[in-house]
């Protein structure tokens, strides 16, 4: 396939770049920042015109994209104040939402995030592990806008039944480098209790990607994005059992086991985590 990725320079961008592009894809980066080269765009992505513009095509050196992948944003709360962010993102995503659809493009990927769910669990969550069936609780403006991109895919893809947006609700991202710091979690549970000790390594953020490209289906569906374990040493279960001991837990978990379930990308998308930071350890 073509492919535009907004957000390629960032750290989940590099990485699903270079996974589409090791699948056999053709990748064309848009990001605000950037080294002049080829496939790569300087956009800015709250203009409308411009969104629209380079998807039609940049000269003769794109055009006629088949999807596009959608990860630019300003990336967790607290980096810039709640209204910068607000506008950002919620105008960036519509911008790429109504421009693929003016430019006939008709499958969309998209980053939506892990904190939809209610990061950070200062309300405890409904139940343990996590999934995609009950109502969304931002509780930040970054998770707001998050929610809001969600129904308003909901609503295009009402209007368009021909239209495909997947919305990946991705965990904390991690590279191979921020492994090292893993261990220093065991000490105080509470230190990753905010998304219940979840991640997922950037390549298979890349992978859930592809699999979206792969085989969504049209109209609008979520799916939580995480490494098939936690963060911590100790069992999953016990970390449940001592920090939300009013929780159900649902499901038996085996050792380690994920409490953001991934279940659903498993069943719809073929998505299967191949990374795990147990195997860069020391």
């Amino acid at each position: 396939m073509r492919l535009a990725v907004t957000g390629s320079n960032g750290k989940l961008g590099h990485s699903v770049v270079a996974g589409l592009k090791e699948a056999g894809h053709e990748v064309h980066g848009f990001d605000v920042h950037g080294e002049r080269g080829p496939g790569f765009l300087s956009i800015d992505l709250t203009n409308y015109g411009h969104v629209l513009d380079a998807l039609l095509g940049v000269d003769d050196r794109h055009s006629g994209f088949d999807a596009v992948v959608h990860l630019a944003a300003i990336p967790a709360p607290g980096l810039q104040p709640d209204s910068a962010t607000f506008h950002n993102n919620m105008l960036a995503t519509y911008n790429v939402f109504q421009a693929c659809r003016r430019a006939g493009i008709q499958r969309i990927v998209y980053a939506s995030s892990e904190t939809v769910l209610g990061l950070p669990f200062d309300e405890d969550p409904p139940y343990i592990p996590v999934d995609e069936k009950y109502d969304a609780r931002p509780e930040s403006t970054y998770s707001l806008v998050k929610h809001l991109e969600e129904q308003m895919a909901i609503q295009l893809t009402r209007w368009d039944p021909t239209l495909s947006i997947t919305a990946l609700r991705f965990s904390n991202v991690m590279d191979p480098a921020d492994y090292a710091e893993f261990p220093s979690f065991n000490s105080d549970p509470l230190l990753r209790k905010w998304n219940l000790w979840g991640y997922i390594d950037g390549r298979d953020g890349a992978q859930a990607v592809l699999r979206a490209l792969e085989n969504a289906q049209n109209g609008f569906d979520r799916f939580i994005i995480a490494a098939s374990d936690t963060v911590m040493s100790r069992s999953s279960a016990s970390l449940a059992a001592e920090v939300f001991p009013g929780v159900d837990v649902v499901k038996d978990v085996s050792e380690h086991e994920t409490l953001l379930s991934i279940e659903k990308a498993r069943r719809l998308l073929g998505f299967e985590p191949q990374h795990s930071w147990r195997d860069h350890a020391g």
